[in-house]
Protein backbone atom coordinates (compact mmCIF):
# COMPACT_ATOMS: atom_id res chain seq x y z
CA UNK A 1 0.00 0.00 0.00
CA UNK A 2 2.82 2.36 0.82
CA UNK A 3 4.33 1.91 -2.64
CA UNK A 4 1.00 2.58 -4.37
CA UNK A 5 0.41 5.60 -2.19
CA UNK A 6 3.84 6.95 -3.05
CA UNK A 7 3.09 6.75 -6.79
CA UNK A 8 -0.34 8.32 -6.33
CA UNK A 9 0.99 11.14 -4.19
CA UNK A 10 4.74 11.20 -4.84
CA UNK A 11 6.88 12.83 -2.17
CA UNK A 12 10.35 11.53 -3.04
CA UNK A 13 12.46 12.65 -5.98
CA UNK A 14 12.56 9.29 -7.77
CA UNK A 15 8.81 8.73 -7.52
CA UNK A 16 8.20 12.27 -8.79
CA UNK A 17 10.56 11.60 -11.72
CA UNK A 18 8.80 8.34 -12.60
CA UNK A 19 5.39 10.01 -12.37
CA UNK A 20 6.56 12.86 -14.60
CA UNK A 21 8.02 10.40 -17.10
CA UNK A 22 4.80 8.39 -17.22
CA UNK A 23 2.72 11.55 -17.67
CA UNK A 24 5.03 12.77 -20.44
CA UNK A 25 4.88 9.38 -22.19
CA UNK A 26 1.09 9.35 -21.98
CA UNK A 27 0.67 12.83 -23.42
CA UNK A 28 3.28 12.10 -26.11
CA UNK A 29 1.33 8.99 -27.09
CA UNK A 30 -1.98 10.88 -27.20
CA UNK A 31 -0.47 13.82 -29.13
CA UNK A 32 1.15 11.45 -31.65
CA UNK A 33 -2.14 9.65 -32.18
CA UNK A 34 -4.04 12.91 -32.72
CA UNK A 35 -1.44 14.42 -35.07
CA UNK A 36 -1.01 11.24 -37.11
CA UNK A 37 -4.80 10.93 -37.42
CA UNK A 38 -5.01 14.50 -38.70
CA UNK A 39 -2.22 13.88 -41.23
CA UNK A 40 -3.81 10.69 -42.52
CA UNK A 41 -7.13 12.49 -42.90
CA UNK A 42 -5.46 15.16 -45.03
CA UNK A 43 -3.68 12.53 -47.12
CA UNK A 44 -6.75 10.40 -47.86
CA UNK A 45 -9.04 13.36 -48.57
CA UNK A 46 -7.03 15.46 -51.04
CA UNK A 47 -8.70 18.51 -52.48
CA UNK A 48 -8.87 17.96 -56.20
CA UNK A 49 -7.88 20.80 -58.47
CA UNK A 50 -9.79 19.21 -61.33
CA UNK A 51 -11.94 21.56 -63.36
CA UNK A 52 -14.89 20.70 -65.65
CA UNK A 53 -14.20 20.66 -69.38
CA UNK A 54 -16.70 21.46 -72.14
CA UNK A 55 -16.30 18.28 -74.18
CA UNK A 56 -18.65 19.51 -76.90
CA UNK A 57 -16.08 22.09 -78.03
CA UNK A 58 -12.93 20.11 -77.35
CA UNK A 59 -10.80 18.77 -80.24
CA UNK A 60 -10.87 15.05 -80.85
CA UNK A 61 -14.63 14.64 -80.35
CA UNK A 62 -14.43 13.16 -76.82
CA UNK A 63 -17.48 11.84 -75.06
CA UNK A 64 -18.28 11.23 -71.42
CA UNK A 65 -18.72 7.65 -70.29
CA UNK A 66 -20.08 6.35 -66.98
CA UNK A 67 -19.42 3.12 -65.15
CA UNK A 68 -20.44 1.70 -61.79
CA UNK A 69 -18.01 0.67 -59.09
CA UNK A 70 -19.23 -1.78 -56.47
CA UNK A 71 -19.83 -0.04 -53.11
CA UNK A 72 -18.40 3.22 -54.53
CA UNK A 73 -21.16 4.48 -56.84
CA UNK A 74 -20.80 5.85 -60.35
CA UNK A 75 -17.60 7.16 -61.88
CA UNK A 76 -17.10 9.05 -65.13
CA UNK A 77 -14.41 9.05 -67.77
CA UNK A 78 -13.62 10.84 -71.02
CA UNK A 79 -13.41 8.69 -74.15
CA UNK A 80 -11.46 9.93 -77.19
CA UNK A 81 -12.32 7.82 -80.25
CA UNK A 82 -9.55 6.57 -82.50
CA UNK A 83 -9.62 4.13 -85.39
CA UNK A 84 -12.58 1.76 -85.34
CA UNK A 85 -11.72 -1.52 -83.56
CA UNK A 86 -8.35 -0.14 -82.46
CA UNK A 87 -7.02 -0.90 -78.95
CA UNK A 88 -7.89 1.49 -76.11
CA UNK A 89 -5.30 3.11 -73.84
CA UNK A 90 -6.49 4.15 -70.39
CA UNK A 91 -4.65 7.05 -68.75
CA UNK A 92 -4.62 7.03 -64.95
CA UNK A 93 -3.76 10.31 -63.17
CA UNK A 94 -1.66 10.35 -60.06
CA UNK A 95 -2.44 11.32 -56.50
CA UNK A 96 -4.32 14.62 -56.30
CA UNK A 97 -4.16 15.15 -60.08
CA UNK A 98 -7.05 15.93 -62.40
CA UNK A 99 -7.61 14.10 -65.66
CA UNK A 100 -7.67 17.38 -67.58
CA UNK A 101 -3.93 17.64 -66.92
CA UNK A 102 -3.46 14.62 -69.19
CA UNK A 103 -5.43 15.98 -72.15
CA UNK A 104 -2.32 16.71 -74.31
CA UNK A 105 -1.09 13.13 -73.76
CA UNK A 106 -4.54 11.79 -74.66
CA UNK A 107 -4.54 13.86 -77.85
CA UNK A 108 -1.05 12.66 -78.79
CA UNK A 109 -2.11 9.02 -78.49
CA UNK A 110 -5.43 9.61 -80.25
CA UNK A 111 -3.53 11.10 -83.20
CA UNK A 112 -1.77 7.74 -83.54
CA UNK A 113 -5.13 6.03 -84.06
CA UNK A 114 -5.71 4.71 -80.54
CA UNK A 115 -8.90 5.01 -78.58
CA UNK A 116 -7.99 6.83 -75.37
CA UNK A 117 -9.85 7.04 -72.07
CA UNK A 118 -9.10 9.39 -69.21
CA UNK A 119 -10.21 8.03 -65.85
CA UNK A 120 -10.63 10.16 -62.76
CA UNK A 121 -9.99 8.96 -59.21
CA UNK A 122 -10.43 12.13 -57.14
CA UNK A 123 -13.62 13.74 -58.43
CA UNK A 124 -14.26 16.99 -60.28
CA UNK A 125 -14.11 20.48 -58.83
CA UNK A 126 -12.85 21.70 -55.44
CA UNK A 127 -14.64 19.06 -53.37
CA UNK A 128 -12.83 16.40 -51.38
CA UNK A 129 -13.20 12.69 -52.04
CA UNK A 130 -11.59 9.92 -50.07
CA UNK A 131 -8.76 8.00 -51.68
CA UNK A 132 -7.31 4.64 -50.68
CA UNK A 133 -3.98 5.31 -52.48
CA UNK A 134 -4.64 2.44 -54.85
CA UNK A 135 -6.81 -0.19 -53.20
CA UNK A 136 -10.21 1.07 -54.39
CA UNK A 137 -8.70 2.78 -57.42
CA UNK A 138 -7.85 -0.64 -58.87
CA UNK A 139 -11.54 -1.53 -58.75
CA UNK A 140 -12.47 1.76 -60.40
CA UNK A 141 -9.99 1.13 -63.20
CA UNK A 142 -11.27 -2.41 -63.67
CA UNK A 143 -14.84 -1.11 -63.91
CA UNK A 144 -13.78 1.45 -66.53
CA UNK A 145 -12.02 -1.19 -68.63
CA UNK A 146 -14.99 -3.56 -68.41
CA UNK A 147 -17.36 -0.78 -69.51
CA UNK A 148 -15.14 -0.01 -72.50
CA UNK A 149 -15.06 -3.69 -73.43
CA UNK A 150 -18.83 -3.52 -73.96
CA UNK A 151 -18.46 -1.01 -76.78
CA UNK A 152 -18.68 -2.05 -80.41
CA UNK A 153 -16.12 0.46 -81.72
CA UNK A 154 -13.05 -0.78 -79.81
CA UNK A 155 -10.95 -3.92 -79.67
CA UNK A 156 -12.52 -5.74 -76.73
CA UNK A 157 -9.48 -7.88 -76.01
CA UNK A 158 -6.56 -5.44 -76.22
CA UNK A 159 -5.98 -2.54 -73.85
CA UNK A 160 -3.00 -0.45 -72.82
CA UNK A 161 -2.50 1.30 -69.50
CA UNK A 162 -0.49 4.36 -68.47
CA UNK A 163 -0.30 5.83 -64.99
CA UNK A 164 1.80 7.77 -62.53
CA UNK A 165 2.27 7.07 -58.78
CA UNK A 166 -1.24 6.17 -57.53
CA UNK A 167 -2.44 5.72 -61.10
CA UNK A 168 0.54 3.50 -61.88
CA UNK A 169 -0.16 1.34 -58.83
CA UNK A 170 -3.75 0.85 -59.99
CA UNK A 171 -2.61 0.17 -63.56
CA UNK A 172 0.05 -2.38 -62.63
CA UNK A 173 -2.26 -4.12 -60.16
CA UNK A 174 -5.00 -4.44 -62.79
CA UNK A 175 -2.53 -5.64 -65.43
CA UNK A 176 -1.44 -8.45 -63.10
CA UNK A 177 -5.00 -9.80 -62.97
CA UNK A 178 -6.55 -8.98 -66.37
CA UNK A 179 -5.26 -10.65 -69.55
CA UNK A 180 -6.92 -7.98 -71.69
CA UNK A 181 -4.09 -5.61 -70.74
CA UNK A 182 -1.47 -6.12 -73.46
CA UNK A 183 0.98 -3.27 -72.71
CA UNK A 184 1.62 -1.02 -69.72
CA UNK A 185 3.67 2.14 -69.12
CA UNK A 186 4.06 3.22 -65.50
CA UNK A 187 5.87 6.13 -63.91
CA UNK A 188 6.93 6.35 -60.24
CA UNK A 189 5.07 3.22 -59.19
CA UNK A 190 5.10 1.83 -55.64
CA UNK A 191 4.71 -1.70 -54.33
CA UNK A 192 2.19 -1.08 -51.52
CA UNK A 193 -0.12 1.87 -50.76
CA UNK A 194 1.56 2.18 -47.36
CA UNK A 195 4.74 3.24 -49.15
CA UNK A 196 2.95 6.13 -50.83
CA UNK A 197 1.35 7.07 -47.51
CA UNK A 198 4.77 7.24 -45.89
CA UNK A 199 6.10 9.48 -48.66
CA UNK A 200 3.10 11.82 -48.45
CA UNK A 201 3.21 12.00 -44.64
CA UNK A 202 6.95 12.73 -44.72
CA UNK A 203 6.24 15.78 -46.85
CA UNK A 204 4.90 17.35 -43.67
CA UNK A 205 8.42 17.09 -42.22
CA UNK A 206 7.66 14.58 -39.46
CA UNK A 207 9.87 11.69 -40.54
CA UNK A 208 12.28 12.31 -37.65
CA UNK A 209 9.58 12.54 -35.00
CA UNK A 210 9.03 9.40 -32.90
CA UNK A 211 5.84 7.37 -33.28
CA UNK A 212 4.14 9.59 -35.88
CA UNK A 213 5.04 7.67 -39.08
CA UNK A 214 4.12 4.33 -37.50
CA UNK A 215 0.91 5.71 -36.03
CA UNK A 216 -0.05 7.16 -39.42
CA UNK A 217 0.48 3.80 -41.12
CA UNK A 218 -1.60 2.01 -38.49
CA UNK A 219 -4.40 4.56 -38.89
CA UNK A 220 -4.34 4.11 -42.68
CA UNK A 221 -4.47 0.33 -42.33
CA UNK A 222 -7.39 0.67 -39.92
CA UNK A 223 -9.27 2.78 -42.49
CA UNK A 224 -8.55 0.15 -45.15
CA UNK A 225 -8.82 -2.92 -42.93
CA UNK A 226 -10.61 -4.85 -45.68
CA UNK A 227 -7.56 -4.53 -47.95
CA UNK A 228 -4.76 -5.25 -45.50
CA UNK A 229 -4.36 -8.75 -46.95
CA UNK A 230 -3.78 -7.52 -50.52
CA UNK A 231 -0.30 -8.76 -51.52
CA UNK A 232 2.39 -6.35 -52.77
CA UNK A 233 2.63 -5.91 -56.52
CA UNK A 234 6.04 -7.58 -56.53
CA UNK A 235 4.49 -10.92 -55.53
CA UNK A 236 2.34 -11.00 -58.66
CA UNK A 237 4.76 -9.62 -61.25
CA UNK A 238 5.39 -13.07 -62.70
CA UNK A 239 1.87 -12.97 -64.16
CA UNK A 240 3.08 -10.27 -66.56
CA UNK A 241 5.48 -12.53 -68.41
CA UNK A 242 5.08 -11.72 -72.09
CA UNK A 243 3.34 -8.38 -71.47
CA UNK A 244 5.49 -5.41 -72.58
CA UNK A 245 6.24 -3.07 -69.67
CA UNK A 246 7.81 0.39 -69.56
CA UNK A 247 9.06 1.50 -66.13
CA UNK A 248 9.73 5.25 -65.88
CA UNK A 249 11.78 6.62 -62.99
CA UNK A 250 11.92 10.31 -62.09
CA UNK A 251 15.10 11.56 -60.42
CA UNK A 252 13.19 14.36 -58.68
CA UNK A 253 11.17 11.70 -56.79
CA UNK A 254 14.01 9.57 -55.39
CA UNK A 255 11.88 7.46 -53.02
CA UNK A 256 9.50 6.41 -55.79
CA UNK A 257 12.37 6.06 -58.26
CA UNK A 258 14.02 3.51 -55.96
CA UNK A 259 10.84 1.43 -55.66
CA UNK A 260 10.23 1.67 -59.41
CA UNK A 261 13.74 0.39 -60.08
CA UNK A 262 13.23 -2.52 -57.70
CA UNK A 263 9.99 -3.51 -59.42
CA UNK A 264 11.67 -3.24 -62.81
CA UNK A 265 14.43 -5.62 -61.72
CA UNK A 266 11.85 -8.07 -60.35
CA UNK A 267 9.60 -7.92 -63.43
CA UNK A 268 9.78 -10.61 -66.14
CA UNK A 269 10.58 -9.83 -69.75
CA UNK A 270 9.76 -8.00 -71.94
CA UNK A 271 10.49 -4.77 -70.11
CA UNK A 272 12.12 -1.38 -70.60
CA UNK A 273 13.46 1.16 -68.15
CA UNK A 274 13.70 4.93 -68.59
CA UNK A 275 15.07 7.53 -66.18
CA UNK A 276 13.90 11.13 -66.39
CA UNK A 277 15.48 14.14 -64.74
CA UNK A 278 12.02 15.40 -63.92
CA UNK A 279 8.79 13.47 -63.78
CA UNK A 280 5.16 14.58 -63.31
CA UNK A 281 3.88 15.08 -66.84
CA UNK A 282 1.47 17.84 -65.81
CA UNK A 283 4.33 20.01 -64.52
CA UNK A 284 6.71 19.54 -67.44
CA UNK A 285 7.76 22.28 -69.80
CA UNK A 286 6.37 22.18 -73.33
CA UNK A 287 9.43 20.56 -74.90
CA UNK A 288 9.64 18.02 -72.08
CA UNK A 289 5.99 17.17 -72.61
CA UNK A 290 6.49 16.62 -76.33
CA UNK A 291 9.45 14.32 -75.71
CA UNK A 292 7.46 12.44 -73.08
CA UNK A 293 4.46 12.07 -75.40
CA UNK A 294 6.69 10.77 -78.19
CA UNK A 295 8.27 8.23 -75.84
CA UNK A 296 4.91 6.92 -74.63
CA UNK A 297 3.45 6.84 -78.15
CA UNK A 298 6.51 4.97 -79.47
CA UNK A 299 6.21 2.38 -76.71
CA UNK A 300 2.58 1.64 -77.48
CA UNK A 301 3.09 1.71 -81.26
CA UNK A 302 5.81 -0.92 -80.87
CA UNK A 303 3.95 -3.10 -78.37
CA UNK A 304 0.23 -2.55 -78.95
CA UNK A 305 -0.28 -2.53 -82.74
CA UNK A 306 -3.37 -0.74 -83.99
Amino acid sequence: MGLLSEFRYPTRWYSKSIAALLALSFFTFVAAAIISGFLVYNVVTPRSGSQPIDLANFPGHPEQISYSVESAGTREGWFFPGLKSAPTILLCPGYGEGREELLPLATALQEQGYNVTLVQFTGDGPKRIETTLGYREVQELRAALSALAQRTDVDKSRFGLWGTDMGSYAALSLAESDPRVRAIAIESVYDRPQEMLRILVNRYGISSLPLLPNFAEKAFEWLNHGNVGVPPLAQRLSRLSGVPKLFIEASDSPDLAKITSQLFLAAPEPKEQVTLVRGNYAGMLDEEKRNYENRIASFFLSNLPR
